[in-house]
C-alpha cells in the first residue's frame, strides 16, 4: 500500500473513531456518503477514492457543515470516506486486498 493510501486510510479510521456513536453527525456522514457514491459510482477502487480524498474535500466539508456538522465537519468527512471505502472493490476484511499482477 502506499503512503498517500496508508495515510489516507489512517485518517479515515481516526475520522470514524472520533465520531464513533454521536448520532448527531450520522446526518452530515451520510450526506457526505451519498455525494461519494455519486461521484465515484458503485464500483471503485481505493486509489480513486483516495486520489479524490486527496485532491481536496472542501466540498465534503461544506456539505457535513449544512447538515449541522459544525466544527466536527472534519471527522464526518474523514468518516464518510472510511465507511465508503468499505465498498471499494478492493477492499475485504478491514483491509485493502491486494490484486495479484498489478
Amino acid at each position: 500500500m502506499s503512503y498517500a493510501l496508508e495515510n489516507a486510510v489512517s485518517q479515515w479510521e481516526e475520522g470514524e473513531r472520533r465520531v464513533g456513536h454521536e448520532r448527531s453527525l450520522d446526518r452530515a456522514v451520510g450526506a457526505v456518503v451519498e455525494e461519494l457514491r455519486r461521484r465515484l459510482g458503485s464500483v471503485f477502487e481505493i486509489a480513486e477514492l483516495a486520489e479524490l480524498y486527496s485532491a481536496g474535500t472542501d466540498w465534503a466539508s461544506e456539505l457535513a457543515r449544512t447538515k449541522s456538522a459544525g466544527a466536527d465537519a472534519v471527522f464526518a468527512v474523514d468518516a464518510a470516506f472510511g465507511r465508503y471505502a468499505r465498498e471499494a472493490a478492493d477492499y475485504g476484511g478491514g483491509r485493502v486486498r491486494r490484486r495479484i499482477g498489478r
